[in-house]
């Protein structure tokens, strides 16, 4: 029976849509793409091999001509299609209405190849019945320019990376990936850790006072803030450098510790004035609804989500019918959108709050998609979060997405900020001048729905601070005053968050690939994360170095930015493919080549690359002690007890961040390395070797077997107790460690061996196969038989001991509303919500953690879904029968489509 097929991208979406289009339409996925670039040598096409350009699957001699090949797994379903195609009289690609989308359905169009009906290009911004229902009645031609900018997209990619990974390989550490953005990203992070390990901390010192209005005032007491000496303004943080030194234009009184302290003194009796009150009217303005990373943004500081986790959330939303399409660089509003917004205005916050007239948005993205728009509530009229049904993660990220699209439509916030100078004089004859500053909003407008989150602690839009109604002239009294020292903090690292802005500001890469960025050079090792700081690894600095050093045009922020320039001239058809992969590869003559750069690299010091000396003042230089990344990590060389370079060694830890290793802590790691013996005598009995070491799961004593030893025997070990060090433990400690197990008598009625001993999970009874849990480590070698046994007369708990006490308390998960804790658990620590349990990360520590970070770890576990269930063995499959592989060069049918 003839029908219309419509393919779309995801499963979900293919359940959806049908429900709306009814019968004569069969709606089936494409599971995302349908074909790509061959992975690997395997799928490489057997006719290009032998070709120069084979591992590109790129043919750089013939205008750029990509071989796809459609994946193994992949080949069952597209035969499923040309099935259900074999009945159809209508084609319609549904995909995404982006770039990447208008490529997928271009793929299937080239892989289907249908025959002698009509092809449309169906797209849509929202899954409603009504979206969907016009979107099919209103179909167009696929835009093969969008197609021509996604597929240079792909090809710059490639390129980029199978020319220059190689080298990282050989030179850095096999493995290693370079990218066109992920690359410029890592340098980013890379370039602000060194930012922090330049930084110097300044100290300064203020003066801060509670000053006293008079009983006349309701507001009576008001906070204020030293501002200038003798017309001089006094000094803050901004005004230092990163050297820890004044700016050299800052004309500023420098107070140290002595001095603010002496001035405190001299203002004990001093009488105030107020020398002037100015007050401006204030006004805020809406935000402008969500586009991709503002979205990402805002999920990270309010509800602690990743980017790929927002975006995951979002996907779900989309596909169900929530929200409109989640990748746009658009803050336009539909005329239907912007009525449904307006309407839930006057229904939930009154008449007042509504403008009189529309507001409209306009993108300051370069190159923003204005066709497009703005991620919202579907539909002609917006459900509320509480009509949707929804739960956990969808529900909150709908909630954000649906108050800012309804804040967007409202009036701006109205009030008035205060600024009050008071004025005295000092003992010493100063003349100083106090500041403080005020706000208060007397409409609330948007504000009452929607206030956006701040990075670095700022000032939030809606935090009022109320003053006392003075005027110039009023006396006011010191109710107290003190001296308060500060220190200037260095550059802030990364978030997710700001490294997404710093991204979208420097135009770097598109919104869509945000999160893909952030996760690859997560997942690379050349970033982690220390709570929500991204950190880059040591080794991320060797490759930025390399690049920047022999592929500086290629790690350039301007150079990046402008090939998005490139691709959007490709987009609207100003710009020729050809043209521009030709010169990225081949060079010009005005900048050289990808392919120039790589043949003519010459001799690069793989050693140098590696090494990175530890500090850099002389003094510290002179000390001679390097770091090397090495191939099983970072470690640190330095010079011996004799002075011969490089004689000594130390691993440095995984979780140290490149700012911390400093020339203290080096001299540390190397005088006591992992791995490095600390004798402490002979056992007294055995008259063994006795040594102390710092290993892998932590220090531990050791006995030094003998040359002549058997293979069989084994050296005795024993972990340090949690209070004793590697600095402190005696031999007589070690002996008592390497003693256990301890026996503790016999059972007198099963004649089984009781012992104490120290485990994993701490320290213990063992009495054949039942085991019972002690208090202490000490109880290990004071606890006597009689104590064993009425320990063991006490019945043994059942399946699940009674839950220990959470280790740290952080306060509700933004999500689920509950509160967050953590655990000790079998793996090791962990957080949890009381449904969902999230293990902390190496960088991740008890103590540092916060509940930011560990809502951003239960974000992330909850988008996994619920662990599944061991399914059980059943029957083995047959085989599938091997395809032919099957490539696919770009012919006639891309240029026919063009036309068209």
């Amino acid at each position: 029976m003839a029908h219309k097929l419509v393919i779309v991208e995801s499963p979900a979406k293919a359940r959806t849509i049908g429900g709306y289009l009814g019968d004569g339409y069969v709606v089936e996925s494409s599971i995302g793409h349908i074909r790509d670039l061959p992975n690997n040598a395997a799928d490489t096409p057997a006719k290009i091999k032998d070709k120069p350009w084979g591992r590109l699957a790129i043919d750089v001699e013939n205008g750029f001509e990509p071989y796809y090949v459609v994946p193994r797994d992949k080949k069952s379903h597209i035969s499923k299609l040309k099935s259900l195609l074999k009945d159809a009289d209508e084609l319609y690609l549904a995909t995404d209405e982006d770039r990447e989308g208008e490529a997928i359905a271009w793929h299937l169009l080239d892989e289907l190849k249908p025959k002698n009906i009509p092809v449309k290009r169906m797209v849509f911004h929202e899954i409603t019945k009504a979206a969907i229902q016009e979107a099919a009645a209103n179909p167009r031609e696929l835009d093969m320019d969008l197609v021509e900018a996604q597929e240079t997209r792909r090809l710059l990619d490639r390129l980029y990376g199978y020319e220059v990974s190689p080298v990282l390989w050989r030179k850095v550490m096999s493995g290693l990936s370079a990218g066109r953005v992920q690359s410029v990203a890592t340098r980013l992070v890379v370039d602000r850790e060194k930012e922090r390990m330049a930084f110097r901390i300044a100290s300064y010192w203020d003066l801060e006072g509670t000053f006293d209005a008079g009983s006349k005032h309701d507001q009576r007491m008001f906070p204020a803030k030293l501002h200038s000496i003798d017309g001089t303004r006094v000094a803050s943080g901004s005004n230092f450098g990163p050297d820890g030194q004044l700016k050299a234009k800052a004309d500023v009184v420098h107070l140290d510790q002595r001095r603010a302290e002496a001035l405190v003194s001299a203002l004990a009796d001093s009488s105030y004035d107020v020398r002037s009150v100015e007050a401006k009217p204030y006004r805020r303005s809406p935000y402008a609804p969500f586009r991709t990373t503002t979205l990402q943004q805002e999920a990270s500081r309010k509800l602690g989500m990743s980017a790929s986790v927002t975006m995951s959330v979002a996907q779900r939303l989309y596909e169900n019918g929530y929200i409109t399409y989640m990748r746009t660089d658009s803050t336009t509003l539909s005329g239907s959108a912007i009525g449904a917004a307006r309407s839930q205005v006057a229904e939930l916050y009154g008449g007042e709050y509504l403008p009189d007239a529309p507001r409209t948005y306009t993108s300051k993205v370069k190159n923003a998609q204005e066709a497009h728009e703005a991620i919202r509530p579907a539909g002609d009229s917006f459900r509320t979060p509480a009509q949707t049904g929804l739960t956990g993660d969808q529900f909150r990220l709908y909630e954000l997405i649906w108050m800012r699209t309804v804040a967007s439509q409202m009036k701006d916030a109205v009030g008035q900020s205060v600024t009050i100078r008071l004025g005295g004089a000092a003992a010493t004859g100063e003349d100083v001048v106090f500041s403080a500053s005020g706000r208060v909003i007397t409409f609330h407008g948007f504000l009452k729905a929607y206030v956006e989150g701040t990075d670095d602690n700022a000032a939030k839009d809606d935090q009022e601070t109320r003053l006392p109604n003075l005027q110039e002239g009023d006396a006011v009294s010191a109710a107290s005053l003190s001296a308060n020292g500060h220190e200037t903090k260095p550059p802030a690292r990364y978030t997710e968050a700001t490294l997404i802005k710093e991204l979208e500001d420097r135009q770097i890469g598109r919104p869509s690939t945000y999160a893909s960025i952030i996760g690859t050079i997560l997942n690379r090792g050349y970033v982690y994360k220390k709570g929500t700081a991204l950190v880059p690894a040591w080794i991320a600095f060797s490759v930025v170095r390399l690049l920047t050093e022999h592929f500086s045009r290629l790690i350039d922020y301007q150079f990046t930015a402008s090939m998005e320039d490139v691709l959007d001239d490709i987009a609207r058809g100003d710009k020729s493919r050809v043209a521009e992969l030709t010169e990225f590869y081949y060079g010009s003559d005005k900048l050289a080549g990808v392919k120039a750069l790589v043949d003519g690299l010459g001799d690069i010091d793989a050693k140098e690359l590696a090494t990175f000396p530890v500090g850099d003042t002389p003094e510290a230089l002179a000390e001679g002690i390097a770091l090397r990344v090495g191939k099983y990590g970072p470690y640190l060389e330095g010079p011996g007890d004799d002075g011969a370079p490089a004689a000594k060694r130390a691993n440095v830890p995984d979780d140290l961040p490149p700012d911390e290793l400093t020339l203290a802590k080096a001299k540390e790691l190397l005088a006591n390395p992992a791995g490095e013996e600390i004798e402490l005598g002979n056992h007294p009995e055995t008259g063994l070797r006795v040594v102390a070491k710092n290993g892998r799961f932590g220090p531990y004593v050791t006995e030094d077997l003998p040359e002549d030893a058997p293979k069989s025997a084994k050296a005795r070990t024993g972990s340090l107790f949690k209070s004793m060090s590697l600095d402190t433990v005696t031999l007589a400690d070690a002996v008592k460690l390497l003693s256990l197990p301890r026996v503790v008598g016999e059972d007198p009625e099963s004649k089984e061996e009781i012992t104490a001993q120290n485990g994993r999970y701490g320290p213990y009874l063992k009495k054949g196969a039942d085991s019972r849990s002690l208090q202490t480590e000490d109880q290990i070698f004071t606890i006597g038989l009689d104590e064993a046994l009425a320990i063991y007369a006490q019945p043994k708990q059942r399946g699940r001991a009674a839950a220990a006490p959470p280790l740290k308390e952080l306060g509700p998960d933004p999500v689920s509303g509950q509160p967050v804790v953590v655990k000790a658990g079998r793996f090791g620590e962990y957080v949890t919500d009381g449904e969902y349990n999230a293990t902390l990360r190496k960088d991740d520590s008890v103590e540092a953690i916060t509940i930011e970070r560990a809502a951003e770890l239960l974000a992330e576990r909850r988008a996994r879904g619920p662990a599944k269930k061991t399914a059980k063995k059943g029957a083995k499959k047959a085989p599938a029968k091997k395809a032919a592989k099957k490539t696919a060069k770009k012919t006639t049918a891309k240029k026919t489509a063009k036309k068209s």
